[in-house]
């Protein structure tokens, strides 16, 4: 742990959540199944693809030593059944050690998320509120595996990731390793450029962040950079719900994200927080097929800052 500590490990599925930290769970909360994230679910990228398949012998060796850290009994590595080659090449490695099982799992999104993924291959359910750690499970990405041995076993530290550029807007779309800090446009060049460029993107179409140029730098979380034309820039007028149930039927939380975000939007926080407002994980869904074009997730994401805030201002006042 205390290479990984040095090496600035973080998590590399987007959330570049210190490794080490999540690593050193509480003892009051053993962890008894690892799970390695290799399902990719969010369209478009396939950095994640690329390294199972070139890396596998390193993201096999990092997620052995995930598993030895926490005391697990078992690790369960998951991968969409789209990628069929990854899922062989992974089995293949792990057949010395009969306690990791790699499983295929449905292409769905949010298939990649955490509270998901462990519901697809333990049947437990992560509270309201709470984290893996809590049903006794820790999830990792198969890069952040990769990097964990890169760190105990050469002492290397998180220096670099691959990272895919793509999008409409790429010229070449392709997966490239990049040092850490360098400007999104070095690794669009490298792509043969922009064409017919619109909105550029960190990560990938549904969860990831728009930038306002091309000088942002690659962070540990960057796993993608993504660049779209003109027409798929256009950001449609939202209009009134026409309370059709299709963000409620769509939700991987079971929320009502058209109800939650017209709180949020109102600032009747009180009762956005009573249904679950910090239990939303921002994939992007509801926004995506609501037919009003309502901006549900930025009126979500909106009231969870707020929520966040009184929280604290109560516990300081306490």
């Amino acid at each position: 742990k205390k290479r990984i500590q040095d090496g600035g490990l973080a998590g590399m599925g987007g959330a570049a959540f210190p490794t080490h930290v999540k690593l050193s769970p509480p003892k009051e909360k053993p962890i008894d199944t690892a799970i390695l994230n290799g399902a990719e679910c969010e369209p478009f990228l396939t950095s994640d693809h690329r390294l199972m398949l070139e890396e596998t012998e390193d993201i096999v060796k990092g997620f052995e030593l995930i598993i030895k850290a926490l005391g697990a009994r078992r690790g369960f590595i998951g991968v969409e059944s789209n990628k069929p080659d990854a899922a062989k090449k992974l089995a293949e490695a792990c057949k010395g050690n009969s306690n990791i099982k790699v499983f295929i799992l449905q292409v769905k999104y949010p298939q990649g998320a955490e509270k998901q993924l462990i519901w697809a291959l333990t049947r437990r359910e992560v509270p309201s509120g709470g984290l893996p750690m809590d049903c006794g499970c820790l999830v990792q990405n198969v890069g952040t595996a990769k990097a964990i041995w890169d760190a105990v076993a050469r002492r290397k530290p998180l220096i670099d990731r691959v990272i895919t550029v793509t999008g409409p807007g790429i010229s070449k779309p392709g997966n490239y390793r990049a040092r850490i800090g360098a400007p999104f446009s070095q690794l669009i060049d490298a792509a043969g450029g922009i064409v017919n460029g619109g909105k550029l993107i960190m990560g990938g179409p549904m969860m990831g962040l728009a930038q306002p140029s091309a000088d942002v730098p690659v962070i540990k979380g960057t796993s993608g950079i993504m660049v779209l034309d003109q027409a798929s820039s256009k950001i449609p007028e939202p209009e009134p719900c026409i309370l059709c149930g299709r963000c409620v039927d769509t939700c991987p939380m079971n929320l009502v994200p058209t109800r939650i975000a017209t709180l949020a939007e109102y600032d009747m926080l009180d009762e956005a927080d009573r249904i679950g407002i910090l239990d939303c994980m921002e994939c992007g869904t509801c926004t995506y097929i609501c037919p009003s074009n309502r901006n549900l997730v930025h009126w979500i994401k909106f009231g969870k800052l707020g929520v966040m805030a009184a929280r604290k201002k109560a516990k300081a006042s306490a």
